[in-house]
């Protein structure tokens, strides 16, 4: 087939000058907010949400974690997801954190893409807040991207939270010391017919026995992101140091 078009071009007089590739660029929201006394120093969480959400969706399930003091930034995922009833704005479309065809190699540069792309948002919010520790949260497709952040940026990261996800620790290249400061949680479903909770669980084994501070909480949800989530999410961040917010009354 490919031959007879290119006998086809050859016979019209067609050529191909140039074939090649360029960049794209698309408006990606994210909002920041700061919980507790303004400009006081306070930590920074970082919340990544599922496929087919965005950062609307992924801020209102997140109520409860919002009352912690800290500073809490939500992005939202880069790549539209079509709306084939036509019946959202483009604003209100559900997004994606990756694109992945089931090929490692593409899961990975894709997974290193967009946290190019998360990081350069942090920093330039780092010009202007100073937190006094750094913790990713993500849910679902959005904890895959929380796993490959925090091990791969290690430096710039102290708590791991990961929902309904795998922590592929298999990017650390047997590296264990680079993340021997993390705390990390991993919160799933038991009845998770999604993403199997086990795989997750012997990851977080595997953490705890190269000397990490590693928890899984196992729960009784199905892939869901919901208040038992975040229950779990709140009351492990109080346990490992962060505080609510004071009330005045």
């Amino acid at each position: 087939m490919q031959e007879i078009v290119q006998q086809n071009m050859a016979q019209n007089n067609i050529d191909v000058l140039v074939s090649g590739k360029t960049s794209f660029k698309i408006e990606v929201p994210y909002k920041l907010i700061e919980v507790g006394e303004r400009n006081k120093p306070k930590p920074l969480l970082v919340y990544f949400h599922g496929f087919g959400e965005n950062i609307k969706q992924f801020e209102k399930k997140c109520e409860k974690i919002v009352t912690i003091e800290a500073y809490h930034l939500f992005i939202q995922g880069p790549y539209p997801i079509y709306d084939r009833k036509k019946s959202k704005n483009v604003s209100d479309w559900g997004r994606a954190w990756y694109l992945f065809d089931g090929n490692r190699g593409q899961f990975i540069k894709s997974l290193e893409i967009t946290s190019e792309f998360i990081q350069d948002v942090i920093d330039r919010l780092l010009k202007s807040i100073k937190p006094t520790r750094i913790g990713v949260v993500g849910y679902s497709m959005g904890g895959y991207l929380a796993g490959y952040f925090a091990l791969t940026r290690w430096k710039h990261v102290n708590e791991l939270i990961v929902c309904g996800a795998r922590i592929k620790t298999e990017v650390l290249d047997g590296n264990w010391s680079n993340i021997k400061h993390l705390q990390i949680l991993a919160v799933h479903g038991e009845k998770d017919d999604k993403v199997d909770f086990k795989p997750q669980q012997k990851e977080i084994n595997r953490l705890k026995s190269d000397g990490i501070n590693a928890e899984f909480i196992l729960i009784n949800e199905s892939h869901t992101f919901n208040k038992n989530y975040t229950h779990e999410i709140y009351s492990w961040l109080k346990k490992v140091g962060y505080k609510e917010i004071k009330s005045n009354f």
